[in-house]
C-alpha cells in the first residue's frame, strides 16, 4: 500500500521542511519533499494541516506502562500493554526492560519479547536486561538479594534472543574480565549501570566493547578531583552513549547541562526509565512485594527512594527544551536519532528520509502527540493506541 501525508511541517532529523509531502510505500519512506506529482497512484492521502511530523521516539529503557510491569507481566500481553501505553506519547520503538530478577523470570522475558518481535508487534526492538549482575553498593531500588555474580548459563541466556536487539546493563567491576567481550561478540550491547566502579575499571571495559551508560548520574560513582569515577569515564569517552532521565527529579537540570556540554555531541540520548503508572489510571504498583507510588511526578517508595520514573518520551523532549535550554531540534534527535544509532539501527530509524522505516510522530504546536506511525502503520487508524 502507498499512502501520502501532505501539508506537513517535517523535521527530517537534520532540517525542517515546510509544506512537505511524505510518501510511504509499505513500511518505508519512499519520498520526502514538495513534489506533488509524486501523488500519482497513491492509495490514500492525508492532510496534516501543517502539523509537526518528526521521527518516532525510541526508548531503550522502559520498565512498564499502562499498568503493566515487565517483571510481573512477563508475557506477550505484558509487552503489548507496555508498548501500547507508550505509543500515546510518541514512542514508536522501545526495549521493554527487565530489572534485576531470578533466572526463570529472565527466561520468560526473552520468550515474551521474542514472540512479540516474531509477531511484528508495533515498536518492539528487543529487550533490555537491567541487572542482575550489578553492584549491591549502588543497587537503588533493585532487590539486594537478587543481585548476584553471573551464574552458569547466564551468558547464553543473555545472548539468546533470536530476533531483535539485546541490551545488558551490568557493573563492569563485578564481572570477570572477558565477560563484556563475550557478550559483545555474541551481538549484545553492553551498558554500565548500578556500579561502584572506578575510572580504570571503565578503561578496561571500553577495550572489551562497553558502549553505554545507563541513566547517567543515578546509581553510579560520582566524579571527584582525584578519582573521576563512572561519571568522569563516561564524559571523557568520545564513543560511548549516555542515557539521561530528564524529569527534574533524577538529576538536577544544571548537572545535566554541564554533562551535555562535556560529552561528544550525538552521544546523549533520552530515556524514560518508565514504570507502570505511565499511561495508567493507577498511581501505584508493586515491585518486589512493596508498593511504589507516583507522587508529584515521581515514582517513590514509602522511604522516598526513587523507583524508576513517571515519565514519557514526549514529556522528556519538552523538559529537555524547557529545563535544559536545548533546541527543539536537538531534543528530538536525543529522542530518536541518537538512541537509534546506539542500538545500531541508525540507518533505518531516527530520521524521516527516503529508504528509512516510516516510524514517525505527529505533534501539535505544544509538543503533544496527535498520532504516530510505526513502520508505515497509522496507529490511530489501526486502533493500536487504544
Amino acid at each position: 500500500m502507498r499512502s501520502a501525508l501532505i501539508n506537513a511541517r517535517v523535521f527530517t532529523g537534520e532540517e525542517w521542511l515546510e509544506g512537505a509531502t511524505v510518501l510511504i510505500d509499505g513500511d518505508r519512506i519512499q519520498y520526502v519533499g514538495k513534489d506533488t506529482e509524486i501523488l500519482i497512484d497513491v492509495d490514500q492521502v492525508r492532510d496534516l494541516e501543517n502539523g509537526n511530523l518528526v521521527p518516532g521516539f525510541i526508548d531503550v529503557q522502559v520498565n512498564g506502562g499502562g499498568g503493566a510491569l515487565l517483571n510481573k507481566e512477563t508475557n506477550l500481553e505484558g509487552v503489548r500493554t507496555i508498548a501500547r501505553a507508550h505509543r500515546k506519547y510518541g514512542t514508536t520503538g522501545m526495549l521493554p526492560t527487565l530489572i534485576t530478577d531470578d533466572l526463570g523470570v529472565m527466561e520468560k522475558a526473552v520468550k515474551a519479547v521474542e514472540e512479540a518481535v516474531s509477531l511484528k508487534e508495533p515498536g518492539i526492538f528487543g529487550i533490555h536486561f537491567e541487572g542482575p549482575y550489578l553492584n549491591q553498593k549502588r543497587k537503588g531500588v533493585h532487590q539486594e538479594d537478587k543481585i548476584r555474580a553471573m551464574e552458569e548459563g547466564a551468558l547464553s541466556l543473555l545472548s539468546s534472543l533470536k530476533k531483535g536487539v539485546t541490551l545488558v546493563t551490568l557493573a563492569p567491576e563485578k564481572n570477570a574480565p572477558g565477560t563484556i567481550k563475550q557478550l559483545v561478540q555474541a551481538g549484545v550491547i553492553v551498558s554500565a549501570g548500578h556500579t561502584a566502579g572506578e575510572y580504570d575499571d571503565y578503561q578496561r571495559a571500553f577495550t572489551e566493547g562497553l558502549s553505554g551508560f545507563t541513566h547517567l548520574f543515578n546509581a553510579m560513582t560520582p566524579m571527584n578531583s582525584r578519582e573521576p569515577g563512572t561519571i568522569g569515564a563516561a564524559l571523557d569517552h568520545d564513543d560511548s552513549w549516555c542515557g539521561l532521565i530528564v524529569d527534574g527529579f533524577h538529576v538536577h537540570p544544571a548537572t545535566l547541562k554541564v554533562a551535555i556540554k562535556a560529552k561528544q555531541r550525538g552521544k546523549m540520548m533520552l530515556v524514560t526509565d518508565a514504570m507502570p503508572t505511565v499511561g495508567s489510571v493507577h498511581d501505584f504498583f508493586e515491585l518486589y512485594g512493596q508498593k511504589i507510588y507516583s507522587r508529584e511526578g515521581r515514582c517513590i517508595t514509602d522511604d522516598g527512594v526513587l523507583a524508576g520514573a513517571h515519565l514519557d518520551m514526549a514529556t522528556a523532549v519538552k523538559n529537555t527544551v524547557e529545563m535544559l535550554g536545548l533546541s527543539h531540534d536537538e531534543a528530538l534527535r536525543m529522542a530518536s536519532l541518537y538512541p537509534a544509532q546506539f542500538l545500531g539501527l541508525g540507518n533505518e530509524y531516527g530520521m524521516i528520509k527516503q529508504g528509512y522505516k516510516a516510524s514517525m510522530v505527529l505533534l501539535d504546536a505544544g509538543g503533544s502527540v496527535l498520532d504516530s506511525w510505526v513502520e508505515g502503520r497509522d496507529m490511530a487508524a489501526d486502533g493500536f493506541s487504544e
